[in-house]
């Protein structure tokens, strides 16, 4: 484990990371675990006193006279906003060495409880929150022909379940944008990633919980939840090797019996929902 993290160390010091969505749960402990590898980072999010309160905890983390760690306090879906803000950036610090969308937010629900609205926010929060940032960089990583761009999906980014309707679509589409730029920028030496994290405890679950159905909440009972701090360091691991598909604790499992064995993933959640609303006392 010191051997591994010595290499890290190594492969990411004086690397320079921008992170979307950077100032609380997974994306926070990104950040954290890249300026402890010895990386750079510019965290940006849209609330400004917690995105501070996370930046002022990673300088402390600082170990390297060429370390830097920046925050900028905007809305990633806002391009207007956001364009000259990272196009000042470039031109202080010259193209970053990585781009990691955190950017997203879950509002899982009864499907007849949801409104049109509810669907458009989630496709505006979770894809165009990630691609915004993607599309304003693009320019700068095709011109110095490098990049490592990281997307984050979800273990619904492969298959839904109840209770999604209006977020699992989101995650697709993330990782169908991922596979279509991962081959149109080949040529310019950029690569790709995408992490699908299983349930994870961070203040984002915490709400989503909130107004997740019943039959999906004891369905969810028998998931392992990941500590955010796990997941930061399997996707900063990922990203450092070049992986494509990153995928935390049971994330893997389920990815590879989606894509072997689909029938056998929908036959237990089939189950597993009618179990739920037995126990409900609900028609099955």
């Amino acid at each position: 484990m010191v051997k591994q993290d010595q290499i890290q160390k190594q492969l990411l010091k004086n690397k320079t990371v921008i992170l979307c969505g950077g100032s609380k749960g997974i994306g926070k402990e990104t950040a954290r675990q890249i300026v402890r590898l010895g990386g750079s980072v510019c965290v940006i999010a849209r609330n400004a006193e917690p995105l501070e309160a996370a930046v002022s905890e990673m300088r402390n983390l600082a170990r390297e006279d060429s370390q830097f760690i920046e925050s900028i306090s905007c809305d990633t879906t806002n391009m207007e906003q956001l364009q000259p803000l990272l196009t000042e950036f470039v031109e202080r610090h010259g193209v970053p060495d990585y781009l990691i969308n955190m950017v997203g937010y879950a509002y899982p629900q009864y499907v007849q409880e949801l409104t049109l609205e509810d669907y458009r926010k989630c496709m505006e929060v979770n894809y165009f929150g990630q691609l915004i940032p993607t599309l304003i960089l693009l320019p700068h990583f095709k011109a110095a022909r490098k990049g490592h761009i990281a997307n984050v999906s979800s273990m619904l980014g492969f298959f839904g379940i109840m209770g999604y309707a209006a977020y699992a679509p989101t995650k697709f589409a993330l990782v169908g944008l991922t596979e279509v730029l991962r081959h149109e920028l080949k040529p310019y030496n950029i690569n790709f990633s995408v992490l699908y994290p299983p349930d994870t405890d961070t203040p984002g679950f915490e709400i989503e919980n909130r107004t997740k159905p019943e039959e999906c909440a004891l369905m969810s009972e028998s998931v392992k939840t990941l500590s955010a701090q796990r997941v930061a360091e399997i996707l900063v691991a990922g990203l450092i090797r070049k992986k494509y598909a990153i995928l935390p604790g049971e994330a893997g499992l389920v990815w590879r019996l989606y894509r072997y064995f689909p029938w056998l993933v929908r036959w237990i959640t089939d189950r597993d929902y009618r179990q739920a609303r037995r126990k409900l006392g609900k028609e099955v």
